[in-house]
């Protein structure tokens, strides 16, 4: 009895090493480390050095296996997670780098004309209208230029001003009637020419020729082609 105690001590006291070991080397000095593998590694140890006297608990064995099933589950959700980051910014970047010498509306109301003093500008219109007129503005607030687009159907409308002076910016209002003489509404929009694509950020912007800052992709209302 006293060499079968002695014998089952040892074993206990290896185990505990075992395990011991097993840990320091698994974590590296961090637990947020351990993988799949060093749970097994651990969980061997102390099947093979439990004590016949005083097995493993059942219970506990089972919520050991659920830990490792858990942290195995995360992992792989992790790494799918970062492989669908890296897809949809690839594919961010990929939809930026289209728009690229291409003329697209963002929201606003601004005219810039180019070398020539042409311009080009976008809104539309809630209801179809009988009477569209657009008129320009200068810095200063007066009317630099009047169009009468005549009637227009509901939707997406464009128009093209070539009085303007290069390297000014104008703006414009869009005034609308419906047959019956009311008001439609109608959103007005700037257009500018894609220059570059931005990528410091993380998020790809658009870097646009005479507008203030670098603007999203996603604030393109509509892409119109290539800037004349």
């Amino acid at each position: 009895m006293n060499s079968l105690a002695t014998t089952n001590q040892a074993a206990a006291a290896n185990a505990a090493n075992v395990a011991a070991s097993t840990t320091a080397n698994a974590a590296g000095g961090s637990a947020s480390t351990l993988t799949q593998s060093d749970f097994l590694q651990l969980l061997t140890a102390q099947l093979k050095y439990q004590t016949p006297n005083s097995p493993a608990d059942p219970t506990q064995l089972a919520q050991e296996f659920a830990s490792i099933s858990t942290v195995d589950g995360i992992d792989q959700l992790n790494n799918s997670v970062s492989a669908i980051q890296s897809s949809a910014a690839a594919a961010q970047i990929a939809q930026a780098s289209a728009l690229v010498g291409k003329q697209v509306a963002v929201a606003g109301d601004t005219l810039t004309p180019n070398a020539a003093g042409a311009a080009q500008g976008v809104f539309t219109l809630s209801n179809g209208a009988q009477a569209v007129q657009v008129s320009i503005l200068s810095p200063s607030g007066s009317v630099a230029g009047t169009l009468n687009l005549g009637a227009l159907s509901a939707g997406q409308q464009n128009f093209a001003w070539s009085a303007g002076t290069p390297g000014t910016q104008y703006t414009y209002e869009v005034s609308a009637l419906n047959g019956s003489g009311n008001a439609v509404s109608a959103t007005p929009y700037s257009v500018y020419t894609v220059a570059g694509v931005n990528v410091s950020a993380g998020v790809p912007t658009l870097n646009l020729q005479g507008a203030p800052a670098p603007l999203p992709v996603s604030s393109v209302q509509t892409v119109l082609g290539a800037s004349s």
